[in-house]
């Protein structure tokens, strides 16, 4: 459970059992997996332009060289696929804008006692708030989830920086210690001292938007404008990959999706299931950490959706990637999952891929790589409760504000799991270029959303997402 008052952390007191997975702590990176990592941009892209000798070469290069301007760091999930012909695909699932994966990652050296953390406060966070004119203030961490990394992050940003960093809780419904005055984000100590806070890296999930403004002179590590324009809100995720890859498609680039229809009212999804063979994925657009999520591959599990409860108004629906005899026809043809290694019991099970990238002054760079599996194999008949068989998130509500995670579904890039995967070095570079692209794409749609003023530009917010529920709870 995570603590819920005010830290401050002072340099020099990393200690690595507090924040990485006792699974993690002593596990040691697989030898590919490392391979992977020391991989240049020139390599990779004369790598992929060899096996896809249609890709623009030029225009691969401007997007790994791509500088952020809002999506400093993001973490993809994705499906690794085939196609009925044997075409193999890593398909982007959504993408998170503050997502977790630190913890789970196994060390590139022996000597590297914080690992991504280092990797992601030093090469990415320090250059943007080196870049910017900011408040003068103190630097944060803002949390409501993932006390173990955001703890991390805090603790290393301390180590880096010599200064002292405020580990502060902004959990949603709950006390709040930060407010905004003028867009100068003030820490509001329990002793009545307030503290002007010039740079926050951000680790709230929960609707970050109704307590973060969109915009703010305080820098924001990923703005709660990321999380509106797709990295926490799938609606417009879906309109920014299709926007790019309308920008990229004589690239020979592409974000690959699942078939998806936009702004659904609830009563139309069973005619959209129905299109899609009776066989699809509903997602509330707004949800993260596998909540929201429902799939539906027989009546009873339509019927269930139809009678719960919802706090918004739109869904997205999406073809079903499960096995090759239930899986959903869409546009695209039959993707089904390639799925892990047997195991001795010759059971497949359902496996994604998170794949966590940061944005630095030299273009982007892998930070974090793990994989989940599903609780239940993969079988030729369509199950009666789909989640077991294709659900892969770990997150576990217990309250609002209260989360566990299943770690016996998690499985590290280390010498024991990775093999079961089946993956090689060309599909994590395939899984690395996707998640680029899917967060240049939300990047691209961030700025969209800010006028020339530095504003949010609510009117195109409403007619790209025109959900009142949601837009009641927008901070501007």
């Amino acid at each position: 459970m995570s603590s819920k008052k005010i830290e401050i952390l002072t340099p020099d007191n990393f200690e690595q059992e507090n924040h990485f997975y006792p699974k993690a702590l002593n596990s040691q990176l697989h030898v590919m997996v490392s391979h992977f990592f020391n991989l240049d941009h020139d390599r990779i892209i004369k790598r992929y332009s060899h096996l896809n000798p249609q890709v623009d070469q030029k225009v691969l290069r401007e997007i790994l060289k791509y500088q952020a301007k809002h999506f400093y760091w993001g973490g993809s999930d994705l499906f690794y696929v085939t196609t009925e012909a044997g075409n193999r695909r890593m398909v982007v699932l959504e993408t998170n804008s503050c997502p977790s994966g630190q913890k789970s990652m196994p060390p590139r050296h022996d000597w590297d006692e914080h690992r991504g953390y280092r990797y992601l406060i030093e090469n990415s966070f320090l250059p943007a708030i080196k870049k910017k004119r900011l408040p003068k203030g103190a630097l944060a961490v803002i949390y409501d989830k993932n006390y173990m990394e955001t703890s991390g992050y805090a603790q290393t940003m301390a180590d880096l920086s010599g200064e002292k960093v405020y580990l502060i809780p902004h959990f949603n419904n709950q006390k709040q210690y930060v407010h905004f005055d003028d867009g100068v984000m003030i820490l509001k100590l329990d002793n009545g001292e307030e503290v002007p806070i010039r740079a926050a890296f951000r680790y709230v999930t929960q609707k970050p938007w109704n307590r973060l403004p969109a915009t703010s002179k305080t820098f924001i590590y990923n703005s709660s404008l990321v999380c509106l324009a797709g990295g926490r809100n799938k609606l417009l995720a879906n309109k920014a990959y299709e926007l790019y890859n309308s920008e990229i498609s004589e690239s020979g680039l592409k974000i690959n999706m699942p078939e998806t229809i936009k702004d659904v009212n609830k009563l139309e999804i069973p005619l959209w299931v129905q299109k899609f063979g009776g066989k699809a994925v509903v997602k509330n657009p707004y949800s993260n950490a596998g909540q929201g999520v429902y799939t539906i591959t027989n009546q009873e599990e339509l019927d269930r959706f139809m009678d719960s409860e919802d706090a918004y108004d739109q869904f997205i629906v999406q073809s079903l990637i499960g096995h090759y005899d239930w899986s959903s026809s869409s546009a695209h043809g039959k993707y089904f999952h390639i799925g892990t290694v047997p195991n001795k019991k010759g059971n497949i099970y359902i496996a994604d891929l998170r794949m966590m990238v940061y944005s630095t002054p030299n273009g982007f760079y892998p930070c974090a790589v793990y994989a989940r599996r599903a609780r239940a194999p993969l079988e030729a008949k369509a199950p009666e409760d789909s989640w077991s068989v294709l659900g892969t998130n770990l997150s576990v509500k217990v309250d609002e504000n209260q989360w566990d995670s299943d770690t016996s579904r998690l499985m590290l890039m280390d010498r024991k799991d990775f093999n079961a995967l089946g993956l090689g070095t060309d599909d994590l570079i395939e899984a690395y270029i996707q998640s680029i692209l899917s967060v240049v794409a939300i990047d691209k749609m961030a700025q969209n959303l800010i006028n020339k003023k530095g504003s949010f530009r609510v009117k195109l917010f409403k007619s790209l997402d025109n959900d009142e529920s949601l837009l009641k709870e927008i901070m501007i």
